[in-house]
């Protein structure tokens, strides 16, 4: 990196320290056409926790089936013992909870829907069977003790059905939230969404009585408007925010999705907002550079580049 830049130029009104939940091992190898083998996935999250990420979820477990390329969760966790990380895993039922718990998992997350369409191709059931369904995983999780992380994707827009109305994605975070969760993560899932939307619909939870400390970002980069969403989060007081290591990661329903928010982008904001994250940018750029060379390709992450001197 370029010795003192970006400067430190803190503004007002925003957090003094930022918690990435990172989502590159999970959210971002599931989408690979190939299965990453699991000793790589394995390093993978080693590299990113030694690079000060304190947050990285590992794995999801789900039906191979259905996402062949994280079929390793049990094989996997076990090598990740000595990672001094928090490392939540997605399960998508309580079938999927009693494999995590039986491993000792203790940080899980559920994945819901805010549109009827997308709960239906996602989950085959509708926003309220889906709801009916996390009920228990919840339960029984937080009955062990388990912190449960709910997901709530298209916030902002859906392949099928357009605009969500934000006061249908409030109601429908309200209802998640009260099962028990102990964060949401509101999803872009298509990156469509703006900062004005990101605003209103953040200003819709308040008023439904979601305390903005239990609120998480997952913004996608679709439309080159990841970062000036979060910045806009961050301004009404969001203070964790899903990224990518890399920009890994993208979205089936969208052809032109360019896919999550990379982690090093984000540092790089946050680092010239003096806002703390606990990340080492320089390790964080090396680990995307070495999982780009396991992937075959560059990575997509225009700081990544920047500071490695990769080709676009």
């Amino acid at each position: 990196m370029t010795s003192g830049l970006p400067m430190s130029v803190p503004a007002s009104g925003l957090p003094a320290r930022v918690r990435i939940h990172e989502v590159g091992a999970r959210d971002g190898l599931q989408n690979e056409k190939t299965t990453v083998p699991t000793a790589v996935k394995a390093e993978f999250i080693h590299r990113l926790a030694a690079a000060g990420l304190g947050t990285i979820e590992a794995t999801s477990f789900v039906h191979p089936k259905w996402v062949p390329q994280l079929a390793d969760a049990a094989e996997l966790m076990p090598l990740l013992a000595d990672v001094d990380a928090h490392l939540p895993v997605l399960v998508p039922n309580e079938r999927g909870l009693e494999r995590a718990l039986a491993l000792g998992v203790r940080e899980i997350a559920v994945f819901g829907s805010a549109t009827e369409s997308f709960a239906k191709a996602n989950l085959n059931r509708t926003v309220d069977e889906s709801l009916a369904m996390f009920e228990p995983v919840v339960a029984r999780a937080r009955e062990t003790g388990a912190t449960v992380r709910g997901y709530l994707s298209m916030c902002f827009g859906d392949p099928w059905e357009g605009p969500v109305p934000v006061d249908r994605v409030a109601d429908v975070a309200r209802r998640l939230y009260d099962l028990g969760c102990t964060e949401l993560s509101l999803g872009d899932t298509i990156g469509v969404a703006t900062p004005g939307h990101v605003t209103a619909l953040l200003a819709a939870l308040a008023e439904q009585g979601v305390p903005v400390d239990r609120l998480a970002v997952h913004f996608h980069d679709t439309y080159g408007q990841a970062l000036s969403n979060t910045l806009a989060a961050l301004q009404q007081g969001v203070t964790v925010v899903d990224a990518s290591a890399g920009g890994l990661g993208g979205c089936p329903y969208a052809k032109s999705a360019t896919g999550n928010l990379a982690t090093e982008d984000l540092v790089w904001m946050l680092n010239g907002l003096g806002i703390d994250t606990g990340v080492d940018l320089d390790r964080l750029t090396a680990t995307s550079v070495w999982m780009a060379e396991q992937l075959g390709r560059p990575s997509p992450s225009r700081t990544v580049r920047a500071l490695s001197h990769q080709e676009p």
